[in-house]
């Protein structure tokens, strides 16, 4: 049985997807045509005069089903006690070069959160909006994304005050959507538009400068009793800056049950490396800080103050918590006379430079960041044994009065 219907989940813009089911043997299969529309538009079998392009997108969706029948009819007239697997392959040949980018785009932004890389999800949303405010047209196909149109997008963006590095993210994100299309077979390679558009000249062109030991210093001595509001921040940025660059998600997520005496072992979200850190004194010290808290939930930190929150909630209060953090590791340096921008990323960054000018070999720095892709060189070396790293890392407490030549590293 073929039945056409308004889905219930409502998409970003406020429209319900248009769908057509197919029905064997109490199995249903389901299938987006691409459309979407608001219930008001909806009668229940077709859309309302007062819904844009009523006619063409009824026609459409008339042309989907009828086309469904005569698949389930051929089945029928040779005797083919079909499966669904079967209808599909032969229904998504006459229909993939119809899907929508934003059918597509929606999917992989559910895909993306159900699986829990709900940080992911969000570069897709936030792109999303923007290019399709651009172009004011979710009917758009990939055949449609063309180079003229990915350089008027991009004119766009920088009338909005986009730099190169926002701007490269953003075309990033659609050539990946562009690539996984093509795995997918939804769209044929000689449409395919970063051959020519060129989305490595977006290299953001940002400055990133790491702090001093002289620097990371100032503050270790910040006196957190006279401003009781920053303890937390300087000790986020610490113990990031002396548990090899750390990032602030994998601090959120950091439980008890990761500390075993005097080492530190947790897995990178991001690259999902493994890691076991020796624990320095002052790393001890915010432990212990934090410890006789004695706070009912297993994490280290009060960052996350509920047990089982979904993907989704995790990252909202990453995102709220990661807020006010930069904004205190701002204050943070006002109060200390830094002339440098204080973020959460400026730990790791800091630690890195300040490795490599205490003499650590940039393969023991980059051992111990757990980058994935180092360089060529990477390919042959061997794992460095822990207490190598752990040597290097100790150079960072006894190389205090050392000046830095603080080098711009790309």
């Amino acid at each position: 049985m073929v039945r056409i219907f308004l889905r219930s989940r409502i998409k970003a813009d406020g429209t319900y997807p248009i769908v057509l089911s197919v029905t064997k043997k109490h199995k249903t299969k389901v299938f987006s045509l691409g459309i979407s529309c608001k219930k008001s538009h909806w009668n229940g079998k077709k859309l309302l005069s007062k819904h844009p392009n009523n006619q063409i997108d009824n026609l459409l969706i008339q042309e989907k089903e009828n086309e469904a029948n005569a698949i389930i009819s051929e089945f029928e007239l040779k005797g083919i006690d079909f499966t669904l697997k079967q209808f599909e392959k032969r229904f998504k040949k006459t229909s993939d070069n119809r899907i929508t980018i934003a059918d597509f785009w929606n999917e992989k932004i559910q895909q993306l959160n159900q699986a829990g890389r709900t940080g992911n999800a969000q570069v897709l949303i936030s792109t999303y909006n923007s290019f399709f405010k651009f172009t004011n047209d979710k009917s758009i196909t990939f055949q449609d994304v063309t180079y003229d149109l990915l350089h008027q997008y991009e004119v766009f963006l920088r009338s909005k005050g986009n730099t190169d590095g926002g701007i490269g993210v953003k075309m990033r994100a659609i050539r990946s959507l562009y690539n996984q299309a093509l795995n997918a077979d939804l769209v044929e390679e000689k449409y395919y538009p970063f051959n020519k558009f060129q989305v490595s000249r977006f290299k953001s062109r940002s400055t990133k400068k790491a702090l001093t030991r002289d620097e990371i210093g100032l503050i270790e001595k910040l006196d957190v009793e006279e401003h009781p509001d920053l303890i937390n921040a300087k000790n986020y940025f610490l113990f990031s800056y002396y548990t090899q660059g750390m990032n602030f998600f994998d601090q959120m997520k950091l439980e008890w049950k990761n500390i075993s005496r005097d080492r530190l072992y947790y897995t990178r979200s991001k690259t999902k490396r493994k890691f076991s850190i020796k624990i320095l004194p002052p790393v001890r010290e915010i432990l212990d800080y934090y410890k006789i808290q004695n706070r009912k939930t297993p994490y280290v930190f009060p960052i996350l103050l509920k047990t089982n929150l979904t993907p989704i909630q995790i990252e909202n209060r990453k995102k709220k918590t990661l807020r006010i953090y930069n904004r205190k590791l701002k204050k943070i340096g006002e109060i200390l006379e830094i002339d440098k921008k204080i973020t959460s990323y400026t730990a790791r960054h800091s630690f890195a430079t300040n490795l490599k000018y205490v003499g650590i070999s940039t393969d023991v720095v980059s051992q111990s960041l757990g980058h994935k892709d180092l360089n060529v060189t990477q390919s042959y070396l061997k794992d460095f044994e822990d207490k190598v790293i752990d040597d290097a890392i100790e150079k960072l407490l006894k190389e205090v009065n050392v000046e830095y030549l603080i080098k711009n590293e790309k």
